[in-house]
């Protein structure tokens, strides 16, 4: 009879397969391994939302990292790499004994934090200030918690990659980056660890995980051979991930078992459980020679699903409104603290901003994540919305009290407010009580400006709500005092503001032809979309016999919610039918036209605006979708040749091919070629829409994806079944805008960035009573002076102070242009200012303190002291002060509580204005217009 092998006492011989016995010895392995260490990765990627809920990733988190501290007790060499600090807070506040267990093991350095952010969020949609916030929380809580940031970017599942990251994780005190997407298939880079670097310069190592992120709960050998058939072998030592993940669980008892297993037979090489961290420490000990070999890639990184850039508008366009609506609060609330010394709400804020930064997560915002998933993603955003909008409210009324506003009998005061640090010139919609007769507006120095009867939103006789669209000039980051006279506009009026003149609407059709001193606009009566857009001040049309080109297109998508596969949305389509064009108003200030339109069950109204000092044609729109599994681009169609086409992307710009790939863009996309032998271009500038394309052919043009309306996390190539009943994205109503500006070449004339920021965060109108105050009737509490470096965070330390409201001023900067610059960023709010060189893309963060005998200092982007670094890749002189930074006092534009009044027209001196220009010139050489938010929406 024969025995049990395991019981002849003969030497183990390791098998692939099969039982063996746990804790051999490692060594000897067998001579023939191959000479290369791999790092296996223990990790679990958790998707805290996708095709569940967040509440049930809650509960996986702690189900997930109770797993891997069991695991720790079982295998004394076992790592755990986790990111995503959501997870850990989770944990911390569901389940103390688990956070303590955490707590030790990273003392231990067993287990290991890396990403530094939030959440791993989609990486081409958020602004760069949310990329900023992400590692700001993130970092913070490590530090706060386990007392080390981590020193290695993360976003293993995000869809693509913007070519700014490098910037902000440089910033954030992380030197490389592990991302599985796009693989070697989706892009031209080969490599599997190369130097990326971003516009401004910035680089970190760059690690492209092999195959996958995650893997079954078996045998890794499945796992480590596909590995190696992806990346690239020359290397030597790399790193595989491995663990179950998605829904979490992380690394079993059969993955380590099997790791033990194939070390010991030598299959694969050596294998060590380890660390990114260990691996590319091992990368740089390698030698500067080494990395200068590496390849330089300067791109984004893509693509892979492209549909996501937009799948499902709603998430879009609430994730918008929430980011700047927390930006605008923060800078009001900076400046009451400071101002006035109301406390800085710093827990309000982070709260607020948690939850726009957790819906950023990259099966939230690219809505890929089931349906329900987002009516959390609405409540969650909507509180952070209702946060901001609170501060904001209190910060308004806190400056409005101090306002002199004498009385005046007959009139409504109003108080318009920019949250933007640059002066503003915009239309305003104001509601006020409604008077029977006619009305005018003046400024606060009594000179009448340009207003128009607008219609009210309130239809009913028992309200009385009148409303009016008037012409504000409003100082950087700051307010003006307006009043409506309850009489007749005088005969002559003394315009503040530039007399109006030359707006006519006519054509054949009314409505068709829009047409100002600087522009003229003509549309087809057929099609409603414009055959040619003049520009009077060049002779230029770049629209000129665009006569056929479709400015809508409607197409059958049966691609999936990811878009995967999908190259390009730029099909041929069904153009919308025109059902009718209507003059909505005429005025001194503006026009506005509606064009309606209409293709199956949906409809669309596009409200083209022309203001009477403007070349550019805003256009509001309202879409009413009803076409399940379809999409609807806006093409805009050009007379170009030679095109380049420019895109916006976090903290800076890039120039992408003229081919129809769909592309993800921020707030505005540049078309610029030549016409007639001359430099011309149009640039779109949009809200809440992400997905772009720009094409070539004999009319080159921009195109965006209004709507796409797949299944709800339809994954390809799963087949749908007809007996099963799906719900469909987008359908109902949303809205949008757009601008057109057009120009001779140079697309910075007309400032596209602060363009797009006006016309997603508008100025706020504020009704307000009579009563004496201290501060002037206009004032400015911080500026950039409009100029190449923008402002873009102005906020309060997240560390508490000394000073007034327990904050200093914290300013963040970048350099909008892509070429050196120097900067002035004036803070009357604290009678400072900053001066500081500025390289192309290049972004600084500063502290201001209140007090002005303490210096300011520059500051990373987790807000800690610059200190030199061994390679100078922080451009920092020493700590604290860094190389091209000086600092003055300047008289304030708003005094202090209590403090004298200064005249109107000093403070608009101060602030580099005249008593007649209030705002950065746009290419017309009028300034930036946009509408107002009502006075009961101030976000």
């Amino acid at each position: 009879m024969s025995r049990p092998r395991h019981t002849t006492g003969a030497p183990l011989s390791n098998a692939p397969a099969g039982a063996q016995p746990r804790d051999l010895p490692a060594a000897p392995r067998p001579h023939a391994t191959p000479d290369r260490t791999i790092h296996m990765i223990g990790n679990s990627h958790i998707d805290p939302v996708w095709l569940w809920p967040w509440q049930e990733g809650y509960q996986e988190a702690r189900a997930t990292f109770w797993s891997a501290i069991h695991r720790m007790d079982e295998y004394p060499d076992f790592v755990f790499t986790c990111d995503q600090m959501v997870l850990l807070s989770w944990v911390e506040e569901s389940d103390p004994e688990l956070f303590a267990r955490i707590t030790e093991r990273v003392a231990e350095g067993r287990w290991v934090n890396v990403g530094g952010w939030w959440v791993e969020p989609d990486c081409n949609m958020p602004m760069g200030e949310s990329f900023a916030r992400q590692g700001l929380y993130g970092q913070r809580y490590l530090v706060s918690r386990f007392g080390k940031p981590a020193t290695v970017g993360m976003n293993a599942d995000p869809f693509g990659h913007s070519a700014s990251l490098p910037t902000v994780l440089r910033g954030q005190g992380m030197d490389s980056y592990l991302f599985l997407r796009p693989g070697p298939h989706e892009s031209e880079l080969d490599d599997t660890l190369f130097r990326w670097r971003a516009p401004d310069g910035s680089e970190v190592l760059g690690y492209r995980i092999p195959f996958e992120y995650c893997s079954p709960p078996g045998s890794v050998d499945g796992q480590v051979d596909k590995a190696l058939g992806t990346l690239d072998r020359s290397l030597g030592d790399v790193m595989v991930l491995y663990g179950v993940g998605n829904h979490g669980g992380g690394p079993t008892i059969a993955n380590i078992e099997s790791i033990h297993r194939y070390d010991r037979m030598g299959s694969f090489g050596r294998l060590r459980m380890s660390s990114p961290r260990e691996y590319l420490d091992g990368v740089h000990a390698r030698g500067p020679e080494f990395r200068e070999g590496l390849t330089v890639w300067t791109d984004d990184l893509q693509h892979h699903a492209p549909g996501c850039y937009s799948a499902h508008s709603g998430i879009k366009a609430w994730q918008r409104r929430a980011q700047y609506a927390l930006l605008s609060a923060e800078r009001w609330a900076a400046v009451t603290a400071v101002h006035d010394g109301t406390p800085y709400p710093r827990e309000d804020l982070e709260r607020a901003w948690k939850q726009v930064l957790f819906n950023q997560f990259h099966d939230v915002l690219p809505g890929s994540a089931i349906e329900h998933a987002y009516d959390d993603a609405r409540d969650q955003l909507g509180e952070a919305v209702a946060i901001a909008k609170r501060l904001i409210t209190r910060a308004h009324n806190t400056i409005a009290r101090q306002v002199d506003v004498p009385l005046e009998e007959g009139s409504q005061p109003v108080l318009v407010f920019n949250p933007h640090p640059w002066p503003v010139s915009t239309d305003v919609e104001l509601h006020y009580g409604s008077h029977p007769g006619a009305v005018h507006v003046v400024d606060d120095e009594g000179r009448v400006v340009v207003s128009q009867p607008t219609q009210s939103r309130a239809t009913t006789n028992q309200t009385g709500r009148g409303a009016l669209v008037l012409r504000a000039d409003v100082p950087p980051l700051g307010y003006r005092l307006y009043r409506v006279r309850m009489a007749a506009e005088p005969a002559a009026p003394e315009w503040s503001e530039g007399a109006p003149g030359g707006l006519t609407v006519s054509g054949t059709v009314p409505g068709t032809v829009l047409e100002n001193d600087l522009v003229r606009v003509e549309l087809d009566p057929a099609t409603g979309w414009i055959t040619s857009y003049l520009d009077k001040r060049t002779g230029l049309d770049v629209m000129r016999g665009v006569d056929g080109a479709p400015h809508t297109q409607v197409c059958d998508d049966p691609t999936d919610t990811w878009g995967h596969r999908v190259v390009s949305y730029a099909w041929a389509g069904d153009t919308m039918a025109t059902a009718r064009i209507v003059v909505r108003e005429t005025g001194p200030l503006r026009a506005r036209v509606r064009v309606e339109r209409e293709w199956g069950a949906s409809t669309m109204i596009e409200e083209l605006l022309l203001d009477h000092d403007s070349a550019v044609l805003r256009v509001d729109v309202t879409l009413d979708w009803r076409e399940p599994a379809h999409l609807l681009k806006l093409r805009f169609p050009t007379a170009l040749t030679d095109p380049r086409a420019t895109y916006q992307i976090p903290y800076a710009e890039l120039e992408r091919p003229v081919d129809g790939a769909e592309e993800p863009g921020q707030g505005w996309v540049d078309l610029t070629g030549t016409l007639d032998g001359r430099p011309a271009g149009l640039t779109v500038v949009m809200t809440n829409k992400h997905g772009y394309d720009v094409s070539p052919g004999d009319q080159p043009s921009i195109g965006v994806t209004a709507v796409r309306s797949p299944v709800y996390a339809w994954h390809d190539p799963r087949l749908l079944d007809g007996d099963d009943v799906y719900a469909y994205q987008d359908m109902g109503i949303q809205r949008f805008s757009y601008e057109l500006v057009v120009h001779g070449g140079d697309r910075h004339a007309a400032d596209p960035g602060r363009r797009a920021a006006l016309l997603g965060s508008p100025v706020r109108a504020m009704l307000e009573s009579f009563h004496p105050g201290t501060l002037p009737r206009t004032g400015s509490f911080a500026s950039d002076q409009a100029g190449p470096v923008a402002i873009t965070a102005l906020k309060g330390t997240e560390d508490a102070t000394a000073g007034p409201g327990g904050a200093d001023l914290v300013v963040r900067a970048v350099e909008t242009r892509g070429a050196a610059a120097v900067a002035r960023l004036e803070l009357p709010v604290v009678g400072r200012t900053v001066e500081a060189e500025f390289g192309p893309y290049q972004l600084r963060t500063f502290v201001v303190p209140a007090d002005p005998e303490a210096p300011v200092r520059e500051v990373d982007l987790v807000e800690r002291p610059l200190t030199e670094s061994a390679d100078g890749a922080d451009g920092a002189e020493g700590p604290g002060r860094p190389a091209g930074v000086r600092t003055a006092a300047v008289a304030p534009d708003v005094p202090a509580a209590g403090g004298d009044v200064p005249d109107a027209d000093a403070q608009r001196a101060s602030a580099g204005l005249t008593p007649t220009q209030g705002s950065h010139p746009d290419a017309t050489g009028r300034p930036v217009p946009a509408e107002a938010a009502s006075e009961d929406d101030p976000a």
